[in-house]
């Protein structure tokens, strides 16, 4: 092995031992006992900390932690604003909120707001649905990019968010919106009678062993549904990877398989970016690999391989202006290095 190599293993073993990452139920593995590059890995590690403002990389295969590195002062126990990487967090809780019996995707917002809310709407608004929401196809008006300072300083969110016009009918195009991710928040409170954080930390990070941190809520005190969450990207990890184990964690069964595939499908594509958007999930293919991930504003990611069980985070600090093309470095990040570390599928259980 490489001299640089192995002294990056060994150190890399010796900061996964120290965190006590084995209480996290992720073990540790060196990245050639579960089919990666050592050299690849490596250079994908040090190609991140050349990418500022990049902060943490962590890598996971076959549910074994390979690497996890902070950059800039990040360290693992701080949590970071994930942005709109929030928004696939959203989907888990409504997700287990659909099994529980407490929602479907076919209400509408006539359906679960109250008529005080509902009677000045166009009727279109009206008929908009769950899974209409989730898929950013609801056709109102974004209260995102350059409307969301003005939505953010209105005295009630959801009244903004609902009162806004149509930029197309619903289910006909893709509209980007944080307010439609918001409404999803209120109406799971609604639904389950807790708060949405309460909710996530009963049903989704409780069982994955952890708890949200801060989140911003509206003047009404509801959770701002798909942005402005902080969490570890451990925590983020621990998302990706339930989604790869098909929705099972700890021994519990807490998202349905169906449920994941119904989410990474492809219901609409971006006309800012090209790529596909699900419930509350984006996806874009690597060469022949389908890539499906969490997203939020400044660069945090989360990014599932379902083919290579391959889970990757990272996380970034946030810029004062949006900057594209650190989003695409860290596509190319992906792309260039950590899918290409992957040699020939798993090791048999003799290999490793």
């Amino acid at each position: 092995m490489n001299p640089t190599v192995s002294v990056f293993c060994a150190a890399l073993a010796a900061m996964v031992l120290a965190s006590g990452l084995s209480g996290q139920n992720f073990a540790l593995a060196k990245p050639a006992a579960v089919g990666l590059d050592s050299a690849l890995t490596a250079a994908a590690f040090r190609r991140a900390g050349e990418l500022a403002p990049l902060n943490s990389l962590l890598i996971v295969r076959d549910g074994k932690l390979v690497g996890e590195r902070y950059y800039r002062g990040l360290t693992r126990e701080r949590a970071v604003n994930v942005k709109s990487a929030s928004k696939s967090v959203l989907n888990a809780l409504i997700g287990i909120a659909v099994q529980q019996g407490k929602l479907r995707l076919d209400q509408t917002v006539g359906e679960v707001f109250s008529a005080d809310v509902t009677r000045e709407l166009d009727p279109r608004t009206r008929v908009i649905t769950i899974r209409q929401l989730m898929m950013m196809k609801a056709g109102l008006e974004s209260t995102s990019f350059d409307n969301h300072g003005a939505w953010v300083n209105s005295r009630n969110w959801v009244r903004n968010a609902l009162q806004r016009p149509f930029t197309c009918a619903p289910d006909t195009c893709m509209v980007y919106s944080t307010g439609n991710t918001h409404l999803l928040s209120v109406i799971l409170t609604r639904a389950t009678g807790l708060s949405t954080r309460d909710f996530a930390n009963r049903y989704l990070f409780g069982p994955l062993g952890t708890q949200i941190g801060g989140w911003t809520r509206d003047p009404q005190g509801f959770y701002l549904g798909g942005n402005e969450m902080n969490l570890t990207p451990r925590q983020l990890l621990r998302l990706g990877q339930l989604y790869l184990d098909g929705g099972k964690a700890n021994g519990k069964q807490l998202l349905t398989p169906e449920w994941i595939r119904d989410s990474w499908g492809e219901y609409a594509t971006s006309p800012w970016n090209g790529h596909r958007y699900g419930l509350l999930w984006w996806s874009r293919n690597s060469g022949p690999y389908k890539v499906h991930f969490a997203w939020g504003y400044g660069g945090q990611f989360i990014f599932v391989v379902p083919e290579l069980k391959l889970v990757a985070v990272m996380t970034s600090g946030l810029t004062a202006s949006r900057n594209g093309r650190h989003n695409d470095a860290l596509h190319r990040l992906v792309d260039e290095y950590i899918i290409p570390a992957v040699r020939d599928g798993l090791p048999s259980p003799e290999s490793s």
